[in-house]
C-alpha cells in the first residue's frame, strides 16, 4: 500500500474502466479517460484526501480513495470511501487491506464519518461484507437509483464512525 503516484494513474485508469463497462459498483456509463482520472486524483489531492493503490507483483491490483461526501461545510467532517481492485487481484485481500488503510488514514486526519455508496448493493454483496468486516452499518438502500445494462439497480448506504464520531465537539468548533 502506498500513495498513488502520477505514474499509477493509467492503471487506475485501466481498473476503473473495467468496472464502468462490466460491473455496476460505479453508475457512470461511459469510462473517464486519462487525462479526467488525472484532474479527479489531483483535485483530491490538492484538498489532501487520500488516494492509494495496492501494489502485488510491482503492479496496480487496486485502489482506494476517500473524498468529501458533499461539498456543504456542514459535511466538512464526513467523508465517501471509494475502493477498486483489479479483475485478477480480487478475493485476494486487496480492498480489504485498502480500506483499513483509508480508515486509519481519515481517522488521523480528523474526519468523524466516513459513509460507502455501494452501487447494486443488493447484488455487489462482496463490497457489502467487505465494509461490514471493516466495522460500517447498514443505514440504507437507495431503491432504484441507478439504471445501467438494462435494468434497475439499488444503492446500497453503509457508515462508520471515524474516531471519536459523533459523540464528541470537532476541535474547529
Amino acid at each position: 500500500m502506498r500513495a498513488t503516484r502520477e505514474a499509477d494513474l493509467p492503471a487506475v485508469t485501466s481498473i476503473y474502466e473495467d468496472a464502468v463497462l462490466l460491473g455496476t459498483a460505479s453508475y457512470e456509463i461511459e469510462p473517464p479517460d486519462l487525462a479526467e482520472m488525472t484532474r479527479r486524483w489531483r483535485d483530491l489531492a490538492e484538498r489532501s484526501y487520500p488516494h492509494r493503490v495496492a501494489v502485488r507483483d510491482g503492479k496496480v491490483a487496486g485502489y482506494a480513495y476517500a473524498g468529501p461526501y458533499r461539498p456543504r461545510p456542514a459535511y466538512r467532517f464526513m467523508v465517501e470511501d471509494s475502493i477498486y481492485v483489479a479483475p485478477a487481484a480480487q478475493r485476494a485481500g486487496i480492498g480489504y487491506a485498502l480500506l483499513a488503510e483509508l480508515v486509519a488514514i481519515c481517522e488521523g486526519l480528523g474526519f468523524r464519518q466516513m459513509v460507502a455508496m455501494i452501487g447494486d448493493g443488493a447484488a455487489n454483496h462482496a463490497s457489502v461484507r467487505l465494509h461490514a468486516k471493516r466495522g460500517f452499518r447498514h443505514v440504507g438502500v437507495i431503491e432504484g437509483s441507478g439504471f445501467k445494462h438494462g435494468r434497475w439497480l439499488d444503492t446500497v448506504l453503509m457508515q462508520r464512525a471515524l474516531g471519536a464520531g459523533n459523540a464528541t465537539l470537532p476541535a474547529d468548533v
